[in-house]
C-alpha cells in the first residue's frame, strides 16, 4: 500500500486534502496520471495545505453568491397559462425547461439541472419548485399554473 494526498473528491476514497492508502497501482495508472493525488511528501503535503486553504475561500465566495442569488429567486413569483380540461389538468406540462425560461426572462439565469422538479406539473394550482444552486443552498420559487 502506498500513500497519496487527495487533489478531489472522490466517491469511493474520500475528500479533498484526506490522507488514503492506496495500492501501488491505482495510484501510478490512475490517481497520479490524471491528477486527481498526489504522493504523500513533506512538500507536498504543505502544497495541498495551500490548495485546501484556497479551495475553502472559493468554497466561502461560492455560497455567498449563491446565499444572495437564492434570496432574489425566492422573491420571483411565476405564472403559467396553459390548456387545461375540466378537472384542472393540462393539456402538457410545466417542465424544467419551462421555469428555466421563464426565469431567464425575468433576468435570472439558471441551468434546468439545477431546478429540482420530480415530475412535470401537470394540475392547475399553486407549486413550489426548489432551485438547488450551490450544496448547502437552495431557493424556494412558487409557480402558478392557471388555466385558459
Amino acid at each position: 500500500m502506498i500513500e497519496v494526498i487527495l487533489r478531489d473528491d472522490i466517491k469511493s476514497l474520500g475528500k479533498a486534502g484526506d490522507l488514503v492508502r492506496v495500492k501501488p497501482g491505482y495510484a501510478r495508472n490512475f490517481l497520479l496520471p490524471k491528477g486527481l493525488a498526489y504522493e504523500a511528501t513533506a512538500g507536498n503535503k504543505k502544497r495541498i495545505e495551500a490548495e485546501t486553504k484556497a479551495r475553502t475561500v472559493r468554497l466561502t465566495a461560492e455560497k455567498n453568491t449563491a446565499v444572495a442569488a437564492a434570496a432574489t429567486l425566492s422573491a420571483i413569483a411565476l405564472t403559467f397559462t396553459r390548456k387545461a380540461g375540466d378537472e384542472g389538468k393540462l393539456f402538457g406540462s410545466i417542465t424544467s425547461q419551462d421555469v428555466a425560461d421563464s426565469l431567464g426572462a425575468q433576468g435570472q439565469t439558471v441551468d434546468k439541472r439545477k431546478i429540482e422538479l420530480p415530475h412535470p406539473i401537470k394540475v392547475v394550482g399553486e407549486h413550489t419548485v426548489i432551485v438547488r444552486l450551490h450544496p448547502e443552498v437552495h431557493a424556494d420559487v412558487r409557480v402558478t399554473v392557471a388555466a385558459e
